[in-house]
């Protein structure tokens, strides 16, 4: 049987195969970060074309933690009905229901893309008063009390997407979000003990890893998503990932999720299929923990390429799945997977 049609188990969770539909946000909560009818068709659409793992998009553990005005929230006690339906509805469609929890820090407060996506003149905050780029607001620089609030915002969210459901937990440290920015040295210029040093950029987030985990049953499990590099001259690099990857593994991530970039604007990025996979590939190999590949992942063939490698222990898959939310049925006829992959009434697809 091909790779991407075997299972995988994260803790005490069994995925059905190596496929997962990553978080993308979709942008229409209602203003007080409700779930609509639009993620409840969206997300078990995709759960029935067939991927093991679905992956609710960035949700804010505070609501001036929103990228946009309409993004899901998990900051409230109010949120749970609605997310309890959606996880309830993934995981009757076959697949293991997950979340992302995030912050936006500096980048939060835009308007949606469709409607231009700039700064609506929140009040943001970050590491240090320095704007993600010309037209957005100073952010206010964290102090240790805020920084407190944050953290215990993570965990109130991981309860709370507990109690409604999910299953797997991923934690949002890249693209320039907030933490994120704590790790670069591009958005951190701290002179405390969270900036300066890379041990020191390190410490805020491997502080809400830490609590997050240990607020999470130890079967189930935690995954964080990082920006590999900030593709910019004296950011954030690949060496530095790695030596976070080993703090994430001491404290119990079950899985690195290898983006990149975000941190700051104007960067040249080598977009190609696949630019991403060496990320994953150099955190598993080196570090021995286990690794999600992400970017530009558009064939079966692709896909199956990158786990026969070694590179990678699970594939996420973005905006082929928007396109095509059928993707991973098509994948296992391609490659011959047994038809037990399949939902029956799909075994002849």
């Amino acid at each position: 049987m091909a790779l991407l049609f075997t299972p995988l188990r994260l803790r005490e969770v069994r995925l059905k195969n190596r496929l997962a539909m990553s978080p993308m946000c979709q942008y229409s909560a209602t203003p007080e970060g409700q779930v609509t009818d639009w993620h409840l068709l969206h997300y078990p659409t995709r759960a029935l074309g067939g991927v093991g793992l679905v992956l609710v998009e960035a949700t804010a553990v505070l609501p001036e933690g929103r990228i946009s005005p309409f993004d899901l929230g998990i900051w409230s006690e109010e949120h749970v009905a609605g997310l309890a339906e959606l996880a309830r509805r993934i995981r009757e469609a076959g697949a293991v229901p997950g979340i992302q929890l995030a912050h936006a820090g500096r980048k939060a407060g835009t308007a949606r893309p469709w409607e231009g996506g700039k700064p609506l003149g929140w009040r943001v905050v970050g590491p240090s008063p320095i704007p993600f780029a010309e037209g957005y607001p100073v952010p206010e620089a964290l102090t240790e009390e805020g920084m407190a609030r944050v953290l215990e915002a993570f965990v109130e969210g991981v309860r709370r997407a507990i109690r409604a459901g999910f299953q797997v937990v991923e934690l949002h440290m890249a693209h320039g979000y907030l933490l994120s920015s704590f790790l670069s040295p591009l958005a951190n210029r701290r002179e405390d003990l969270y900036g300066g040093s890379r041990e020191n950029r390190m410490r805020f987030p491997l502080e809400v890893a830490k609590a997050v985990r240990e607020a999470l049953p130890p079967e189930l499990p935690l995954l964080v998503r990082v920006s590999a590099t900030d593709w910019a001259e004296g950011g954030w690099a690949l060496e530095d990932t790695l030596a976070f990857a080993e703090r994430l593994k001491v404290l119990g991530v079950d899985l690195l999720d290898l983006s990149s970039g975000g941190v700051v604007p104007g960067v040249r990025v080598p977009a190609a299929p696949g630019f991403q996979v060496p990320f994953a590939d150099a955190v598993r190999k080196r570090v021995g923990l286990a690794t999600g590949a992400v970017g530009l992942i558009t064939t079966p063939e692709q896909a199956e390429t990158i786990l026969q490698a070694g590179s990678a222990d699970l594939v996420l898959l973005g905006r082929v799945l928007l396109r095509d939310p059928y993707f991973p049925l098509k994948a296992a006829k391609a490659l011959g997977a047994e038809a037990g992959v399949l939902p029956q009434y799909l075994r002849g697809f």
